[in-house]
């Protein structure tokens, strides 16, 4: 095979962008055959080195897959826990490929979450400045408070800036449906509990065009066509 950037070697593995490989070469996290490569351009057939990042072999993959997987409650948002809870990986372990998950959804949070090898599609899809909207549903507690539309739609001061929901729609006496295109640490949570919305359940329904669909819980798909070129659209690709 012939020669390629350093950087791209890493990106098809699906570790992250080229971008991101960039970075991970510059902080001396690659070697190549046991040694550090700083050098950001640089070149090597991947079918005769040892590319390592963090000290752990890497694989090409020449073959790209994107799966919409609907996580449970209860399963945390990483493909290993040294704890031996719940994980993604617990629910895609019959495929062969390395994988990685495009952001996260909390613990108790349920819904859709894409899972690739595709780093540079990851690095855009979670990158603040393409801010892909997400929507949430929401079954509550109680009744809706007064005035709570128009404040989330206004915005709301958090302790780490301003947090506000894009759209907000009544679905039900006893569920709500938001979007929102931030993915600070439990943000539709704490947007909630600012204006006294007791979340019982929260299930991500939409990434983006990406849409949970008719997707059961615990179970995965492969995204189709259309459904690509409208997420790379998107993201600029």
């Amino acid at each position: 095979m012939a020669e390629m950037r350093l950087n791209k070697i890493i990106a098809d593995a699906g570790i992250t962008s080229r971008r991101g490989a960039d970075e991970l070469i510059s902080d001396g996290r690659v070697t190549v055959d046991g040694y550090v490569v700083r050098e950001l351009g640089k070149k090597v057939d991947p079918d005769k080195v040892q590319v390592m990042v963090d000290g752990e072999t890497i694989t090409r993959s020449t073959t790209k897959t994107y799966l919409a997987l609907h996580k449970p409650k209860g399963v945390l948002s990483t493909m290993y826990d040294p704890e031996g809870r719940p994980s993604l990986s617990d629910f895609i372990d019959l495929r062969r490929e390395r994988l990685f998950h495009v952001g996260r959804l909390d613990k108790d949070s349920e819904g859709l979450i894409l899972l690739t090898n595709d780093g540079d599609l990851t690095f855009r899809a979670t990158h603040p400045s393409f801010g892909l909207e997400k929507t949430y549903i929401i079954e509550f507690d109680g009744i809706l408070p007064t005035g709570a539309e128009k404040t989330l739609l206004k915005g709301v001061e958090l302790e780490d800036g301003i947090g506000r929901v894009l759209t907000f729609k009544e679905l039900s006496p006893r569920w709500i449906e938001v979007s929102i295109h931030e993915g600070r640490y439990h943000i539709i949570r704490r947007l909630m509990e600012a204006v006294g919305v007791d979340v019982l359940r929260l299930i991500r329904t939409k990434f983006g065009p990406i849409s949970l669909g008719d997707t059961t819980e615990g179970r995965w798909r492969d995204l189709h066509e259309g459904e690509l070129v409208n997420l790379r659209k998107a993201l600029d690709m």
